[in-house]
């Protein structure tokens, strides 16, 4: 029947599908995950107010105005909402400050003690914490990549050797690390991203070691040296390739622990210090008001957990993507 219509019977019984590249069919299947593409453009979005943010107030992060100190959250347009109209309860009654102190700006995050506008702070915190975030994470990826190509490709006694250092340095608590980093340098970003990248690296290094335990003995792998390729080559043209899937991964998951360990430390004092503005310093700043103003806190507290969370997402769902086992 098919010959009469003109197609060969060798066609009609051919099924094929669109020859498609490792990156083409991961990002396929990652287009899939709604949580992972929604995580993703809420993510631009954040780093986007990361960047135009602070210059979207007419007030800079650290001007001080003593005479609008501790003011509630107003927006244009939102007067009539309970968070956004300017009104506090004091003394039991609720009462508009701004009318109360003749103030005519608007705040849209309210003020802190200082009278520093908590929008344009809570901005340029995020953006600092994302820079301190994506350096150390820069720093710890090529170290980890680095140490765990060599001490897994090289093996024996200098992959003995490798293995005993990484098990002493993650034996030292990162607050410990961190501790002594402060004696040796100036606290502020600098000696917070290296103390981050000082122990950052080592998940890397042993995830990477476990992948190149495993494809060395791979046949791509064995061709090459038989073909008197430099190990050079070997490691950037064929492994770092095969890796990519679990670098990414890994990386995705080490930002958001970036950012938190830097909130830590901002937290309990021995972060950055005032003036500067991160997540951290925010948050420890609005906890000494928490009762009384919790508008101080709500902001950077939400900007820092909707980050964790959209990173952990985009994270899944890059390794649902990555993973082999899960292509249909």
């Amino acid at each position: 029947m098919f010959e009469q219509v003109g197609i060969s019977t060798e066609k009609s019984e051919k099924i094929s599908r669109p020859s498609l590249t490792a990156m083409q069919d991961s990002w396929m299947r990652i287009r899939k995950n709604k949580a992972a593409i929604v995580s993703l453009v809420i993510l631009v979005l954040v780093v986007l107010m990361a960047i135009a943010g602070p210059w979207m107030s007419p007030h800079a992060p650290n001007d001080q105005n003593v005479e609008h100190s501790n003011l509630p959250p107003k927006v244009q347009g939102f007067e009539n909402m309970p968070f956004w109209n300017g009104k506090q309860e004091l003394a039991g009654t609720e009462t508009d400050v701004y009318k109360e102190n003749n103030v005519k700006d608007y705040y849209w995050f309210g003020t802190d003690s200082l009278g520093r506008d908590l929008f344009s702070r809570t901005w340029e915190g995020t953006r600092i914490s994302l820079y301190i975030a994506l350096i150390a994470t820069i720093i710890s990826l090529a170290v980890g990549v680095t140490y765990g190509m060599v001490s897994g490709y090289v093996g024996g006694r200098v992959d003995n050797f490798m293995q005993r250092i990484i098990e002493i340095i993650s034996g030292i608590p990162n607050l410990v690390v961190v501790i002594l980093m402060l004696l040796i340098m100036k606290p502020g970003l600098n000696a917070i991203i290296i103390a981050i990248a000082i122990t950052g690296w080592i998940n890397m290094a042993r995830v990477v070691r476990a992948q190149v335990l495993m494809l060395k003995q791979q046949e791509f792998v064995l061709a090459a040296q038989a073909m008197g390729k430099p190990t050079s080559g070997i490691l950037f043209k064929h492994l770092i390739p095969n890796l990519s899937g679990v670098i990414i991964i890994n990386t995705m998951f080490t930002i958001p622990d970036a950012i938190f360990f830097e909130a830590f430390l901002s937290f309990i004092g021995i972060g950055l210090q005032p003036p500067t503005a991160s997540l951290g310093t925010l948050i420890e700043e609005g906890y000494k008001s928490l009762r009384f103003l919790p508008y101080q806190i709500v902001y950077p507290a939400f900007v820092i957990c909707l980050i964790m969370i959209v990173f952990n997402l985009i994270a899944d769902g890059l390794r649902d993507a990555f993973d082999p086992k899960m292509r249909d």
